[in-house]
């Protein structure tokens, strides 16, 4: 087992470094995580926007998907600041490099630059491949001047580094010595099965430069491609960046396999504004949470709302005690100005809602309260009073807004709701069939035929509720069609109170989108049609209310 002493270098000046992506190969093994080449495209030209310096494509002459994605990109891929490149193997063992189908699958891909793994740790040599060191050296050499030859900017990735260096360190420097021999533009030290501590990588490449040196390849590039298995892949690319590496690889929002890349979203805007690298233009880092939250939507698997940066939990504040400092001066409670990475800060409102937290989500929301303390300490009274029954307002910020036009005598009303019931019965076939009958006077003019005019109507549905919101769509439909554009996008339901069993109170929050809007209603109940009713109520109302009807 190999020691080491702790690095007295100071970082490393920084030239041309590279933002490696590897979404597309290494973010697609993650659980779930399925991409189609067209995701795949669609992708890569948000990374592209991004800034990203290389696009990992995938691996051609492997997965099939892979190799339409390299014959796709070549015609329809128009990339201004990222260079695509395909991943590969070294040569397989006993084979000619010129012979071995899967490297000339990579220069058929023509994609301009190529990352090869190579077994690095000589467990993995022995065990994995089933052959020699030095036949493994003799695969890393091959395959690299082979692809050099070709006219390929060639990266290795030394795959188990860290693992095998500290099982034999000059081992493990061999093959990071040969592929630099052989003409790599990159030496990429990762960490596959991410098991590394901060300080570890530190020593390791501290050590290893030193090895380098003794070898003649002390002028060679090193990258870091870390694992989040401790939860500490973007803190160790930090610490190896800090250790003079000038080649970061990751995935956006931290997709990979098991527990993840490092995500280097979060690694980019802690170089940029921790670090200060200057990695991308301010305007380009400011597009940093869309592009994060359009990949996420693209791959079908959203950003966690805790997600550094750009997460939208990220810049939010719940505690009345922050809202009072945050009102005096915003960077009291945040690390950095959000707007940096396209972000915002948002006022979460809740029982631990003060005046000070209302009256800045009411000018979030385009409501001056200032110099009203009365009506700032009636709405706080109101929000803790109707939290206590089960009423949660963190993430329906359109059902506060009602609350607080409520209490400024201003909630628009477009109908009186004479009453609803919803029925469901198993039919003679054993299929379940859902009614409902809603019965309301639709809103007018007052002195006019139209004032308080009475609609009934009944329609089916599949299942409740979904019967009871199109009843009350086709009620309030003939006065105002524009409830035909909204859309009951997503309907969560929360049981409170759980104890209770079937006499437990019922959450359910309601997002809905149309006509430019998106927003979220909560409603609550002791069951879950009558907790649906209030949402799906407040989600029409604030819909029209909020596209000027």
């Amino acid at each position: 087992m190999t020691t080491f002493s702790m690095p007295t270098a100071p970082i490393a000046p920084i030239s041309e470094f590279h933002l490696y992506d590897t979404t597309l190969r290494d973010g697609s093994q993650q659980e779930g995580l399925t991409l189609s080449v067209a995701d795949k495209l669609a992708v890569a030209r948000h990374l592209d926007d991004l800034g990203v310096t290389y696009i990992e494509g995938g691996w051609p002459g492997a997965v099939p998907r892979d190799t339409e994605f390299f014959a796709r990109a070549a015609g329809e891929l128009e990339l201004r600041h990222a260079r695509l490149a395909a991943f590969g193997a070294t040569r397989k063992a006993g084979i000619a490099v010129a012979e071995d189908p899967q490297v000339a699958a990579l220069i058929d891909s023509g994609a301009p630059a190529v990352t090869l793994v190579a077994k690095s740790d000589l467990r993995h040599v022995t065990g994995a491949l089933r052959t020699s060191a030095e036949e493994n050296l003799a695969m890393v050499r091959d395959t690299v001047e082979h692809l050099v030859g070709h006219g390929r900017e060639v990266f290795v990735d030394a795959e188990h580094f860290f693992d095998g260096y500290l099982h034999d360190a000059a081992y493990t420097t061999s093959v990071l010595v040969a592929a630099h021999e052989a003409g790599a533009g990159v030496l990429v030290l990762c960490d596959t099965n991410g098991g590394m501590l901060p300080h570890q990588v530190t020593e390791i490449i501290e050590d290893l430069r030193g090895r380098l040196g003794a070898a003649g390849a002390g002028d060679a590039r090193l990258g870091a491609h870390t694992h989040n298995d401790t939860g500490c892949a973007v803190a160790n690319a930090m610490a190896a960046v800090r250790s003079g590496i000038t080649h970061v690889q990751g995935c956006i929002n931290g997709y990979g396999e098991r527990t993840g890349n490092a995500d280097l979203v979060t690694l980019v805007a802690n170089l940029q504004l921790k670090m200060d690298m200057d990695l991308l233009p301010a305007e380009t880092l400011a597009e940093t949470t869309r592009i994060a939250h359009a990949i996420g939507e693209i791959v079908n698997m959203p950003v966690t709302p805790r997600a550094p940066y750009v997460g939208a939990s990220a810049f939010a504040h719940k505690a009345g005690l922050h809202a009072s400092a945050i009102r005096v001066d915003p960077d009291l409670y945040q690390h950095t100005d959000p707007q940096l990475v396209g972000n915002d800060m948002r006022m979460i409102i809740s029982d631990m809602a003060g005046r000070a937290s209302i009256e800045l989500k009411g000018r979030e929301l385009g409501f001056d309260l200032t110099g009203e303390p009365e009506l700032l300490s009636r709405l706080a009274a109101v929000v803790k009073q109707r939290e206590a029954v089960g009423y949660s307002y963190e993430a329906a910020d359109a059902s506060f807004e009602l609350l607080l036009l409520d209490q400024l005598g201003r909630v628009p009303s477009y109908s009186t709701v004479e009453s609803w019931r919803a029925t469901s019965q198993l039919g003679r076939d054993g299929t379940l069939e859902s009614e409902a009958t809603v019965k309301l006077l639709a809103d007018g003019d007052e002195g006019t035929e139209r004032a308080h005019e009475r609609r009934v109507e009944i329609a089916e549905g599949n299942g409740p509720v979904n019967a009871l919101d199109r009843a009350l769509r086709a009620a309030l439909r003939r006065r105002h069609p524009e409830v035909d554009e909204f859309e009951l996008r997503d309907f969560k339901v929360r049981i409170l109170d759980a104890h209770h069993g079937t006499d437990a109170t019922t959450r359910v929050l309601v997002r809905t989108s149309g006509r430019g809007l998106e927003f979220q209603t909560v409603g609550v109940g002791p069951n879950v049609i009558e907790a649906s009713w209030e949402a799906i109520y407040d989600a029409y109302t604030f819909g029209l209310f909020k596209s000027g009807v």
